[in-house]
């Protein structure tokens, strides 16, 4: 059983969940997100514990062909999508809703500035939908914000001193040991030379990271990882491993709500609109950190088994159209080609 405080304090009073979620091929049906969480259930549940926020980022334009990643969708994603968000407000306040009556809601609204100050166009409106307590924040754009923008939006209205941010098309394949990370996260926030304030997880592309060529290829980055590269060991007794990430990554991650304001977003010129921070800071962080410039972003990956142990899924939340339909496309393909088709899967 995993634990469920820190040094006393209850995990959710210490983290809040963040998901990003909009339109995709899979739409109406809540399985991306339903995934998401029974991963959770199984390898996370302390999760679902937490307080949640939920950003609907939205879509820029209708066009006869869908282009996701710049926000563009047919007419039917549209219509599809606005059917979507209701599914998974009804799917969130039945999973983190504490009582069995349906719960009461309150509304307010807010602006997501970028950019140049002085252009009205460079704000977007979003409407905000709270239970009590704030257990579960739904925020929706009046335009699409970007994986950037949401976030930001969604951390603005975070109250706790850490988060997990999480897309909607990775799920847990394997137990992750949340409170002692936590832990370690609190118990290093004044350590200047080895801070723990972003943790992310091994996708299959990030296995053995640590004698991978994002690591070995440049000296500065050999050299960070053979000094900061350990078992870090929590109050519990727990033996947490953890080596140096070169990267911000997009991908679920756990980290520090005010080194993530402080650091990511130190303005609003910070990120534009429709931007991924990978694309971006993300870029910008690990070429200071080819520099030694590493300690500022503190960016860790947890590293079980040496690094050969696998955390996440990609579910493909972008080409992936549902179980229904998947199976549909399957059942064709064999009839026209007399075998099953071979699947791959992305990391």
């Amino acid at each position: 059983m995993s634990q469920k405080s820190v040094a006393g304090q209850p995990i959710s009073r210490l983290l809040t969940l963040i998901i990003t979620t909009s339109p995709t091929p899979s739409a109406p049906s809540t399985e991306l997100i339903s995934e998401i969480l029974s991963s959770f259930r199984t390898h996370c549940g302390a999760l679902l514990s937490c307080r949640v926020i939920v950003v609907f980022d939205t879509y820029d334009r209708i066009a006869s062909q869908a282009r996701l990643k710049k926000g563009h969708v047919t007419p039917d994603g549209a219509r599809c999508f606005g059917l979507y968000k209701q599914n998974i407000q009804e799917l969130i306040l039945k999973e983190f809703s504490s009582s069995e009556t349906e719960p009461s809601l309150s509304h307010g609204d807010g602006e997501a500035e970028f950019g140049y100050g002085k252009l009205e166009a460079n704000s977007v409106s979003f409407a905000t939908t709270q239970s009590h307590e704030k257990r579960v924040t739904f925020i929706e754009p009046s335009k699409r914000l970007g994986f950037g923008l949401a976030v930001r939006t969604a951390l603005r209205l975070t109250e706790t001193p850490f988060v997990w941010v999480q897309q909607h098309d990775w799920s847990l394949v394997s137990e992750i040991p949340l409170a002692p990370l936590l832990d370690i996260m609190q118990a290093t926030e004044c350590d200047e030379s080895m801070p723990v304030s972003y943790v992310c997880f091994p996708s299959i592309r990030l296995l053995s990271y640590a004698d991978s060529a994002h690591v070995l290829q440049y000296p500065m980055l050999r050299s960070l990882t053979a000094s900061l590269k350990h078992d870090f060991v929590a109050e519990s007794g727990a033996v947490i491993p953890l080596t140096p990430m070169f990267f911000w990554h997009d991908k679920p991650h756990l980290a520090s709500t005010r080194h993530y304001l402080s650091r990511v977003f130190p303005t609003r010129l910070s990120m534009l609109r429709g931007a991924f921070i990978e694309d971006t800071i993300g870029q910008r962080a690990r070429n200071q950190m080819k520099e030694g410039d590493w300690a500022k972003w503190a960016t860790w990956l947890y590293y079980p088994e040496q690094g050969k142990q696998l955390c996440l899924r990609h579910l493909r939340g972008r080409t992936w159209e549902g179980v229904e339909k998947e199976s549909e496309k399957k059942a064709k393909w064999v009839a026209q080609n007399g075998k099953r088709p071979t699947t791959y899967t992305s990391s």
